[in-house]
């Protein structure tokens, strides 16, 4: 089997099964289990459940490679290829019951991310995207909206740290009285998912996470829209603030956060 077809076929896979395990426990799940992980972020068994899964699958079939997991961390081989992982993107809202939750995995290649699977298991929504080949929901291509007028959706989302909790709030204020609308949905990749696909127009992240954004990025970019940090340079997996739009609204966002 081609090399990179071997990597999207397991990363697909793992994205699946994670999301079936997930699903498993979706609806016995106990808000009492949760462990704080800092003031703002929450730990469950599901987490590390479905993260067990996915890097199982990874170390099975490239041992070679190294991973970054949101929980795990950072695995430290020296490797061309790195897999970008969040097991449970929402967990607060799996938690609660809310379905707006999924499992994330970006492959990047030597630095550039070639690869990202985003699935909303309750949602049965599948989004991948392969670099300079498109992005695709259930299998079907999808492409950004082009609003861009006084009907343009924007969300947020924020790092645990009080200084981007701050900015994230300034922001949200700004575009809930002056925009159309701003919602925080509680999930990131789902949030750029959205915005591949044109449920929405824009979602801004100060102090954006890699394993939270990474596949999600790729399927704003390959659904032909635009992702830059609040400076409008091109993002990258060190930059540490993170805007993706449908391009229409891109500068307008900017000016908000400017």
């Amino acid at each position: 089997m081609d090399y990179n077809l071997k990597i999207k076929k397991i990363a697909i896979e793992a994205a699946e099964e994670a999301g079936a395990e997930l699903l498993k426990r979706y609806d016995k799940f106990s808000r009492a289990d949760i462990k704080l992980k800092s003031h703002h972020e929450i730990l469950t068994a599901a987490d590390l459940a479905a993260e067990k899964i996915i890097i199982t699958k990874i170390k099975k079939n490239f041992p070679e490679h190294d991973f970054l997991s949101e929980e795990a961390g950072h695995r430290g081989l020296k490797s061309d290829y790195q897999w970008i992982i969040d097991p449970l993107d929402g967990t607060t809202n799996f938690s609660m019951h809310n379905p707006l939750w999924a499992t994330s995995i970006g492959v990047a290649y030597r630095g550039k991310i070639v690869f990202g699977v985003v699935f909303a298991p309750f949602l049965d929504e599948i989004y991948t995207a392969e670099i300079s080949k498109g992005a695709k929901m259930n299998n079907k291509k999808i492409q950004v909206s082009k609003v861009g007028d006084g009907k343009v959706l924007n969300t947020f989302c924020h790092s645990s740290q009080e200084k981007d909790i701050k900015k994230a709030i300034k922001y949200h204020q700004k575009q809930k009285t002056e925009g159309f609308d701003c919602r925080q949905l509680g999930s990131a990749s789902l949030e750029l998912a959205y915005v591949a696909c044109g449920r929405i127009e824009s979602i801004v992240i100060p102090g954006a996470n890699s394993w939270d954004v990474a596949a999600g990025v790729l399927l704003v970019r390959e659904a032909r829209g635009i992702v830059t940090d609040f400076k409008n340079e091109e993002w990258s997996l060190k930059s540490r603030d993170m805007m993706a739009t449908n391009k229409v609204v891109h500068k307008q966002i900017l000016k908000v956060l400017t």
